[in-house]
């Protein structure tokens, strides 16, 4: 006849722990690492296409917002003085990781458009709620030789931007034509742009 010190003898420890519960657990808590890191991995792949996203704006298809304020070189800037040419503005901060991203498609766009002479576009950096020196450290550090407005009266303000970066493009008129929001390519503007130009002498 078999006693209960026997049956505790032959007992696995496990049994008597509770040792198989962190077993039944770990896979589950493994699976849910694994979909954490999926989603990581498709929200990286998806930021760093660096399309961009057209989106809606009351000032589309209207003159552009009154937007004065001082370059970095201490001249003067004003919108409504670049009629006649495209102008694109790029709200930007130094700091922020999609404006570090999207710099480098900015450098090769630029050049592109200083390409075409007088055909090409006219570019601004327009500073968000920084400083002189960090913005200079970002040219210095990444390249870059265009027109950065670094004071100015709120001109994100009146063209309702909220988060950096974002990207307008106003005709020859000075109405707005395009808004988008968040990092953008080099071939997004390039193509966008021409486009436009295509649709305004037609």
């Amino acid at each position: 006849m078999t006693d209960a010190s026997d049956i505790v003898e032959s007992a696995p420890d496990s049994e008597l722990t509770g040792g198989d519960r962190p077993r039944a657990v770990a896979p589950w808590v493994a699976l849910g690492i694994a979909v954490v890191m999926i989603g990581l991995f498709v929200l990286l792949v998806g930021a760093d296409t660096g399309g961009g996203e057209d989106a809606d704006s009351p000032l589309l298809s209207r003159p552009a917002p009154e937007a004065v304020g001082s370059l970095l070189d201490g001249s003067n800037f004003d919108l409504s003085q670049r009629k006649g040419s495209w102008v694109v503005l790029n709200f930007f901060r130094a700091d922020c990781a999609p404006c570090i991203a999207e710099h480098p498609d900015l450098v090769s766009f630029v050049e592109q458009q200083e390409a075409l002479g007088t055909d090409g576009a006219e570019f601004y950096s327009i500073v968000v709620n920084d400083s002189r020196d960090d913005v200079e450290e970002f040219f210095d550090k990444r390249g870059g030789d265009w027109p950065v407005v670094l004071e100015h009266e709120q001109i994100d303000v009146a063209f309702g931007v909220a988060l950096v970066p974002e990207t307008w493009i106003i005709d020859p008129s000075g109405i707005v034509r395009v808004r988008v929001i968040s990092r953008v390519s080099e071939q997004t503007l390039s193509v966008t742009l021409q486009q436009l130009r295509e649709a305004y002498a037609a």
